[in-house]
């Protein structure tokens, strides 16, 4: 499956993408929030995809961050929600004030997004409230669509820490703790020393 993709933007349109990545261009749908915040065409774009596979299409969509994927992730597990619905959703706010929407059982911010029904609005809300958490901090500055190397260094540190079984939200919480407090030399493994020792304190 694609999780990933970094390639030259070819084309931008507010729910559609076309990706060049070595000489492939792959199509991929996105939410307007992601929209904002693509490079002009010509430059390279760095997209988090998910890989929705049919019977009949393979079809790609792409965010502008992991928080926005993870997200997306968690409205199509909801029975009933399927990726263009999660898009459309997605479209309609931030990530943060839809959390907070969520949290807050605010059915008419809901139902003000295009497409999303007073049905559809409350399964949201039922299924995802328990775990919305992590989703109502404001979005960090470096999760912009183009990566800068210390942007990179922050990924792979977050990768790492993933894969030792830390949940992503939790991660990066603590990671943006430590950068904050600038409390050790931007290496990876000052990085992901440091963010260990804060998520085991």
């Amino acid at each position: 499956m694609i999780g990933h993709l970094r390639g030259q933007l070819l084309l931008k349109k507010p729910n559609l993408v076309l990706v060049d990545v070595n000489g492939v261009g792959y199509e991929v749908h996105i939410p307007l929030t992601s929209f904002y915040d693509l490079p002009a065409e010509g430059e390279v774009v760095h997209l988090k995809i998910h890989t929705h596979v049919r019977e009949d299409a393979l079809i790609l969509y792409g965010f502008a961050t992991q928080r926005e994927k993870d997200f997306f992730l968690k409205l199509i597990s909801i029975s009933g929600i399927g990726p263009k619905v999660a898009v459309g959703i997605l479209s309609g706010a931030k990530v943060e004030e839809l959390a907070e929407a969520i949290a807050g059982g605010d059915l008419h911010k809901l139902t003000s997004i295009p497409g999303v029904g007073r049905k559809t609005a409350e399964r949201v809300v039922l299924e995802m409230k328990s775990q919305i958490t992590p989703f109502l901090l404001a979005e960090p500055a470096e999760g912009a669509a183009v990566s800068s190397p210390s942007d990179g260094l922050q990924e792979d540190v977050l990768s790492a820490l993933v894969n030792l079984g830390h949940p992503r939200a939790g991660a990066e919480k603590a990671l943006s703790g430590v950068l904050a407090a600038n409390a050790c030399d931007r290496t990876f493994e000052d990085l992901l020393r440091h963010t260990l020792r804060r998520l085991a304190g």
